[in-house]
């Protein structure tokens, strides 16, 4: 079997040009804000990542054109040595600062055959529509240009190696526009490449945190490519796609909260009577963050209450049904509001935690929604028991914060 993860010769910015290209992953803005966001920046990497920033208004983000001009883009910024491939292959070492907050993890390329035999196991269902997407991206640019984050169980050897190589200046240095900072080291030397690509070896398993879409469509190109080529060999670049891998124990996943459109023909007191009888309800006279799992903050009609669950309620041996999120679903949300598929319902929304609570209140004061909830965060290790079991979690379980930027390192086909 290949290696679980190997080096790779990254497509990269140029030395000074970083700042001018790193730019947001692509899923999370409108194409009109990326179109604002770009503007005057022509060697942001928004012009590869959506192209259609560089077309009429009203073209469709899936049409034929869309991913030609991410094509002749990527063209443009490599003929303009704005973008360079590195002369051999290395690992690239990636620290996010925010706030307080710093992880450091390994861009890699990952095997696409440990993916397809769950070695690299995933929480989530993906959408056929935006999985396509992205393999006509892959296709179009021969390259893979988001990183798809997974996470290790933390190894203190391989902590050890990434923090080694730390200790000399970065290669690059970014401050983005949201005040992220993201560093990366390239690391060169054979010998440290050779004992990471070991220890990962080494390890049972990697877990995808966020990017199924982007590793699922690596997968689909790569099988079509080996069905194409007589020569396979197993040792093409399309057997591998772009990461970044983390340790578990440096993750910072924010509470994923929801808000709902109407209270199901309910008045706010027969609501509040039927919540309380699978859960203890106590107004609150300030916002409420849960500060434990199943505990939830409920706003409505300009009150918080603190909701607790109670004990007996909380299935404690199955890893999908004792998350947050499902516990919500299974006693409030499902019976009393009769949403049952959190997915295609339209009626129901999510509001990532980097919004804070004040972002649940302006969706109800505005009339939008009648009613919003506040969760307590995911654990990382809830996630990794889900994947352990080859379970899928329910929709927007995971908030990860911060994001990694597109642009910095890109793997080529």
């Amino acid at each position: 079997m290949s290696h679980l993860i190997r080096a790779f010769a990254g497509l990269r910015p140029t030395d000074g040009r970083a700042h001018d290209v790193a730019a947001p992953p692509y899923d999370v803005m409108s194409a009109a804000e990326a179109r604002s966001m770009a503007a005057g920046k022509p060697w942001s990497f928004l012009h590869i990542s959506r192209p259609e920033i560089d077309l009429p208004e009203d073209t469709d983000p899936y049409a034929a054109e869309v991913y030609a001009k991410a094509a002749e883009n990527m063209r443009n910024l490599r003929a303009q040595a704005v973008l360079q491939q590195d002369d051999k292959a290395c690992y690239y070492i990636y620290r996010l600062t925010m706030g307080e907050h710093v992880q450091t993890g390994l861009v890699a390329a990952a095997s696409v055959e440990a993916y397809d035999q769950n070695r690299i196991k995933k929480h989530e269902f993906t959408r056929p529509k935006k999985e396509d997407d992205r393999v006509r991206q892959i296709d179009a640019m021969n390259c893979q240009t988001g990183p798809v984050f997974l996470v290790y169980h933390a190894q203190q050897e391989v902590d050890a190696l990434l923090q080694g190589t730390t200790q000399n200046p970065a290669d690059v240095d970014v401050l983005a526009e949201d005040g992220v900072r993201h560093e990366l080291w390239v690391m060169r030397d054979d010998a440290p490449i050779a004992r990471l690509t070991e220890l990962f070896d080494a390890m049972p398993a990697l877990y995808v945190a966020d990017g199924h879409h982007r590793s699922a469509a690596a997968s689909r190109v790569a099988a079509a490519r080996k069905a194409a080529n007589p020569d396979h060999t197993g040792e093409e670049a399309y057997n591998y796609f772009l990461t970044v891998i983390f340790p578990h124990d440096q993750m910072q996943i924010l509470d994923y909260n929801r808000v709902v459109r109407d209270l199901n023909g309910l008045d706010e007191q027969t609501f509040l009577q039927a919540v309380g009888k699978n859960f203890t309800v106590s107004p609150s006279a300030a916002a409420v963050k849960p500060a434990k799992a199943a505990e939830f903050g409920l706003y409505l009609k300009h009150q918080w209450y603190r909701l607790t669950l109670k004990p007996d309620l909380i299935p404690q041996q199955d890893p999908v049904a004792r998350l947050d999120v499902s516990l919500l679903a299974h006693n409030l949300i499902e019976p009393i509001l009769a949403i049952t598929d959190q997915r295609t319902d339209e009626r129901i929304d999510f509001v990532g935690g980097i919004r804070g609570l004040e972002g649940l209140e302006k969706r109800v004061d505005s009339g939008e929604m009648a009613l919003a909830f506040s969760l307590f965060p995911t654990a990382m290790t809830d996630l990794m028991a889900v994947a352990d079991i080859n379970e899928v979690m329910p929709p927007k379980s995971t908030w990860f914060e911060p994001k990694l930027a597109d642009g910095l390192v890109s793997h080529l086909l």
